[in-house]
């Protein structure tokens, strides 16, 4: 029986893997420091075919899925470091994560051991291209790559950088592999690639979810939408909370830990307001009945507003009663990334952190801190949302699975 060339492609990513999860730990490690080192002696290279890629899809792209495309010099130096990082951490491989001996003699242990092929389907940002290789090697993975048309100049160019390293350390180029089709076609082949991944991972929005949903035949690990909340409390400091607020929004709004609604407090609600519309100049506020009063320049939030996650410099803005009722909202409306809390009151802060269901529970900080790398990580393959398996960001030990090993002496079952 014939196959596609995405298939034959994938057969080379399989084959590839069983090479990688026996490489050793210092050659895993090997390729990330030159992937590092050749990243920024070829950021010209790949600064090109971004900027080409920019040039092409001007027209369709907002401005913050254009930043999300965007590289820098800064930005690929920023790559290079999270691989740097990775090579430094523990190799999460044959790692025992716990072991017992049996009345009969018989020694149970589970070790970590890889996925396999890791698929990663994500959309614009570049920058997943190294941090997915990254993190699947050192874990002893290999990953299958499908970007989005809109950055395929630029995934192009940081694939050929990684697969030269992948070969100059000894290990198979098919290890780190782009599909270089981009349409929604062969999108839905790859999710359907059983037999070839062992694992997807989706990074992008809704659209991209939902076809995943419909289309998947492998299991997948979603990088969930990023509708995540900000309630400042009648306790918090007002001060702190201005800059954690401004932080969370302004600092870079079109990723998934940026926050989209803030929940104030009624208490402060007449100071602390119209303070957020002068720090957040730049943001446009869709808000409740009593925030539009208070901000002349807001706008009525609508009932789709409270579930959005806008990507950009937008911010849904409501009053509310106490904690509990900011519980409640998020209750409603969070899609179980990243939910925080601006308080001093100890109390308060505890009741959130048992109340609210959510991959992370942030206090008296940015949620934009929800970050595989800010969290020690290295970097990360996504956030997970999801509860099986990995929740959260998904770094090394989330790319591994158990094995479990059972070591006796002759021992028979009666």
């Amino acid at each position: 029986m014939s196959t596609s060339p995405l298939e034959t492609q994938a057969r080379l990513v399989r084959d590839a893997s069983r090479d990688v999860s026996i490489a050793s730990a210092a050659t895993r490690d090997a390729f990330l420091l030159l992937a590092a080192d050749e990243l920024e002696a070829h950021a010209e290279e790949i600064l090109r075919a971004n900027v080409a890629d920019l040039q092409d899809h001007a027209a369709s792209l907002t401005p913050a899925a254009a930043d999300r495309l965007r590289l820098t010099i800064e930005r690929i130096s920023s790559m290079a470091a999270g691989l740097r990082k990775v090579a430094g951490l523990p190799d999460p491989v044959g790692e025992v994560v716990d072991g017992w001996r049996r009345p009969n003699g018989i020694e149970v242990s589970r070790i970590r051991v890889p996925l396999g092929v890791i698929g990663i389907v994500y959309e614009n940002r570049p920058n997943v291209t190294s941090d997915a290789a990254g993190l699947c090697i050192k874990s002893g993975n290999a990953v299958f790559l499908r970007g989005s048309s809109t950055a395929q100049r630029s995934n192009v160019a940081i694939v050929g950088v990684l697969r030269a390293s992948l070969e100059a350390v000894g290990l198979p180029v098919d290890a780190v592999s782009l599909v270089e089709d981009s349409s929604h076609e062969t999108a839905k082949q790859f999710m359907g690639l059983r037999g070839y991944l062992d694992c997807l991972i989706p990074r992008g929005g809704p659209s991209l979810i939902a076809s995943m949903r419909e289309h998947a035949t492998v299991p997948y690990i979603l990088d969930g939408d990023g509708n995540c909340h900000t309630y400042v409390d009648r306790a918090a400091d007002f001060e702190k909370a201005l800059a954690i607020v401004e932080n969370a929004k302004v600092q870079r709004p079109g990723v998934c830990n940026a926050t989209e609604t803030l929940l104030v407090h009624r208490d402060l609600a007449a100071t602390f307001l119209p303070a957020v519309a002068e720090r957040l100049a730049s943001v446009e506020l869709r808000g409740c009945p009593e925030t539009v009063a208070r901000i002349p320049r807001a706008v009525a939030a609508t009932e789709e507003d409270w579930a959005t996650e806008f990507s950009d410099l937008i911010l849904a803005v409501r009053v509310v009663d106490d904690l509990e009722a900011a519980m409640d909202h998020i209750r409603r409306y969070s899609t179980g990334h990243s939910e925080a809390i601006v308080t001093e009151d100890l109390t308060a802060a505890a009741t959130f952190c048992r109340t609210v269901d959510a991959a992370a529970v942030v206090v008296n900080t940015s949620t934009r801190f929800v970050d595989g790398e800010e969290l020690g990580l290295g970097a990360e393959i996504g956030i997970s949302t999801q509860k099986l398996h990995a929740r959260g960001p998904m770094g090394l030990r989330e790319l591994t699975t158990a094995k479990w090993i059972l070591r006796g002496e002759g021992q028979v079952r009666t």
